[in-house]
């Protein structure tokens, strides 16, 4: 079948990478892609945010199934388009996808439907807003409530940062018209974990889990990013959790967008927190995770083509999962001074090392801010790189990584280097 990926990041270059494997596959384009992406696909230089330009493409190409990656395309009613001219495709309608756009509508929806999740207030005003945070004494999280690049999220100890954060995003605007409106919550504590799971409607299959690293500093210090490194599975989530988390989360919030006429289909990602009191909802995207579906697409062993076939045709109970029992572990690799500015077209060299450190494809290096110029492979984003590996422990993973990461040079590249720490401790 002739496949379309929309999106040019780290996340696009892994599901190329895996689709392009399927027998299933005939001809894979990708939208806009990138250099890695670029090694399996047909590159087409529309941005993944040109909603109408990938329909038409989509519909003109005759494209059997387009698999939608970034959340803008999905918000923008990519798929309600492709469903209205009769073409499948994998990812949520934009109804649907509110799930993730819209984190007041989040709120409401698990408030309703009793899913556990941190009290939270909505604003649109900001006067409003600064006068319940200065009635607060206890730490606080402020979100932009719309899409912000996974940048949205401020964590504060106080509230005084509370009011830092509201004038960033309501003030200064530095998200746009995501920071129309706030969700302000309680702070939460405990081990993070992301739980993603296969949706086709009705049947809810989990993947194996997963643990990102938001900030950009070890220690989880400085300002959160979109994601500096993840690892797969993620120890603190037992068995017993992931059962509790489909049980209280997964499967009433998929019934309650049915029910309410957004039925769900793709990939739903549960951000948790473990509190002491059980499993909590931080937020859910509607798409892959990025950096978790590296190490997560580099331990699956399944036709990932003919899950997401599934998906989009409603038939998932028809699938099995079948996983490397091996861990993974995947290290960011990001132009220096992200997440703030950084420079673009320094070039890249040391890949090729890094990717023949690994035994029979161990160790891939996934494209997520690369680009050609004159013939070189050179940085163009904030989030260039990410190193992934196998290992038969998770300690082994890093260190394989980390190995990898060690090949590879440009200018002023940054990553963390306790990527896993939490999962060997």
């Amino acid at each position: 079948m002739k496949v379309l990926i929309v999106g040019g990041g780290g996340r696009e270059h892994a599901l190329a990478w895996r689709i392009a494997a399927s027998p299933l596959c005939t001809k894979l384009y990708a939208a806009p892609g990138n250099p890695g992406i670029g090694q399996f696909a047909h590159c087409v230089n529309i941005p993944a945010e040109d909603v109408e330009a990938l329909a038409k493409f989509a519909i003109g190409e005759k494209i059997d199934l387009t698999v939608v990656g970034p959340e803008d395309a999905l918000a923008g009613g990519l798929v309600d388009k492709l469903d209205a001219a009769g073409l499948k495709a994998f990812g949520p309608t934009a109804a649907a996808a509110q799930l993730e756009s819209d984190k007041a509508f989040a709120k409401h929806l698990m408030r309703q439907h009793a899913i556990p999740t941190a009290e939270a207030r909505v604003f649109d005003d900001f006067l409003k807003a600064e006068e319940y945070v200065l009635s607060r004494t206890e730490p606080l999280v402020v979100k932009a409530s719309g899409l912000a690049k996974g940048k949205g999220a401020y964590v504060c100890d106080n509230p005084e940062q509370a009011l830092d954060a509201l004038a960033e995003i309501m003030k200064k605007r530095v998200h746009g018209e995501a920071g129309d409106r706030v969700v302000i919550e309680q702070r939460l504590s405990g081990p993070e974990v992301s739980l993603l799971a296969f949706v086709d409607g009705r049947t809810i299959y989990t993947m194996e889990t997963a643990q990102d690293h938001k900030a950009i500093g070890d220690g989880d210090s400085g300002p959160n990013t979109g994601g500096m490194g993840a690892y797969c599975p993620a120890p603190v989530a037992t068995d017993a959790i992931i059962s509790q988390v489909e049980r209280e989360v997964l499967v009433p919030t998929v019934d309650a967008l049915r029910r309410s006429g957004r039925p769900y289909k793709g990939v739903l990602y549960a951000g948790l927190m473990l509190t002491a009191g059980g499993p909590r909802v931080l937020e859910f995207n509607c798409r892959f995770g990025d950096p978790e579906t590296q190490p997560i697409l580099m331990r699956l062993q399944s036709d990932l083509l003919e899950v997401l076939w599934a998906v989009a045709n409603g038939t998932l109970e028809d699938v099995t999962l079948k996983w490397d029992p091996r861990p993974a572990v995947c290290v960011v690799m990001s132009s220096g001074g992200y997440p703030g500015s950084y420079k673009k077209g320094l070039p890249i060299t040391g890949i090729e090392a890094a990717e023949a450190d690994g035994d029979d494809g161990d160790v891939k290096v996934f494209h997520a801010g690369t680009a050609r110029s004159g013939g070189k492979l050179v940085t163009a984003g904030g989030r260039v790189l990410g190193v992934t590996a196998l290992g038969e422990t998770i300690a082994a993973a890093k260190k394989r990584a980390y190995a990898a990461v060690s090949k590879i040079a440009f200018e002023g590249a940054y990553c963390r280097h306790d990527i896993a720490d939490k999962a060997i401790k």
